[in-house]
């Protein structure tokens, strides 16, 4: 990994580096967007940079990466970089944008630190950040291989042929691909990255989990967000798209994927992020599986949760399986003891039980504590997050 005299400077540079690295991040998206303005208007989402997740999410990356590195030179983080590679490789992203990345980057970083920037500090992170970029474009090439599409392109032009509304603010979307091409091979929980062209020209991209596995279609469900440009393009397909109309599609992604094997499974999630949820409980369904199978949702009410019939009809099919639903504003006849936030301390989960989670981070924090307490290997609890993953450098 790390050659020892890099692993040395960065150890001495790290705080230095690592408590400036929000000033650096800002600045290096400053530069990048002004010498490569198409970036943020094709690639980049425009919400995300807005509101600064985007920012915090790669500093949070570029300093977990330097510390695992030099606390753990003996072992890859193999787990981050996955998960960062299939966000990459559904937006399309190819070995020619690094070198782009490392010169703003770099050029943020001798900005902000300026004279402490010696040629060797700026040799150690020159190393940090190739075997980083080196380790995501391996991974990345191979996804695009197994997607069948070397040159990094996966996505394709879709008819929409089924909209569903789920609840007021989710609706369900089904395509297929314009030409007649099949369908493109996918895992229970993976997601999709979809573009659209918006009324101001950009071509926006965001990614939407698989809500189901239909034998015809593309399957997947946009919850409407408030604000702009926060919400930009599901308002977009909310208002704008049905039936008829096309979209462009990535094929399936995501490191976070239901594994098969015969011991217990739990799937838990909050709010929206009940999609990647119901799509491996239908998997299971479908596929007959005799799992112990415990699904557990929490949301505000009734009325707000998506896939709600969904949840009960699949969990009926199974022979071994329990939905345990707790809501913050239930309608008359809700359990008592199911009211306010999900609390997995009060679910019965087996010895072995691998779990998925998915839902805000708070959800995630509370979930993977209280399935840690109950005996849970960390090994075994694996989550996915909506928009950029803050929880990268917290060691989750």
């Amino acid at each position: 990994m790390l050659s020892p005299r890099s692993t040395e400077i960065v150890r001495a540079t790290l705080p230095a580096v690592g408590g400036a690295i929000g000033e650096i991040t800002p600045l290096f998206y400053d530069k990048l967007f002004a010498d490569r303005p198409e970036l943020l208007r094709d690639l980049f989402n425009r919400g995300n940079q807005a509101n600064d997740t985007q920012r915090q999410a790669l500093a949070g990356a570029i300093a977990a990466f330097a510390t695992a590195l030099v606390e753990h030179p003996e072992t890859r983080p193999d787990a981050m970089l996955s998960r960062i590679a299939h966000k990459h490789a559904s937006l399309g992203i190819t070995r020619d944008q690094y070198p782009l990345v490392h010169k703003h980057l770099f050029a943020a970083i001798v900005d902000v630190l300026g004279d402490a920037i010696t040629p060797a500090v700026a040799a150690a992170w020159d190393e940090v950040y190739w075997l980083m970029a080196n380790a995501l474009i391996a991974i990345e090439a191979r996804l695009y291989a197994e997607a069948g599409t070397p040159d990094g392109d996966t996505r394709v032009p879709c008819v929409i042929t089924g909209r569903i509304q789920e609840t007021a603010e989710v609706i369900t979307f089904l395509v297929r691909p314009l030409d007649g091409r099949p369908l493109p091979v996918s895992r229970p929980g993976q997601y999709v990255s979809v573009q659209v062209e918006l009324p101001d020209g950009a071509r926006q991209i965001r990614q939407y989990s698989l809500s189901g596995h239909p034998d015809d279609a593309l399957q997947f469900s946009v919850k409407r967000v408030a604000g702009d440009p926060d919400g930009e393009v599901s308002q977009h397909l909310h208002d704008r798209l049905g039936v008829g109309d096309t979209l462009l599609v990535s094929a399936p992604f995501g490191d976070v994927a239901l594994e098969d094997g015969d011991g217990p499974v739990l799937l838990a999630s909050a709010g929206i992020g009940c999609t990647p949820m119901i799509g491996m409980l239908s998997h299971l369904a479908a596929t007959g599986s005799t799992r112990r199978v415990i699904a557990v949702h929490a949301d505000r009410s009734e009325s707000t949760h998506a896939f709600r019939t969904d949840l009960r009809q699949l969990t009926a099919k199974l022979p071994d399986a329990v939905a345990h639903v707790w809501y913050e504003e239930p309608e008359a006849g809700h359990p008592a003891d199911r009211t306010g936030r999900a609390d997995l301390s009060l679910v019965d989960i087996p010895a072995g039980t691998t779990a998925y989670l998915c839902g805000p981070p708070p959800f995630l924090r509370s979930a993977r504590t209280q399935l840690l307490a109950a005996g849970v290997a960390a090994a075994d609890i694996h989550y996915e997050v909506f928009g950029p993953d803050l929880w990268l450098g917290e060691g989750a």
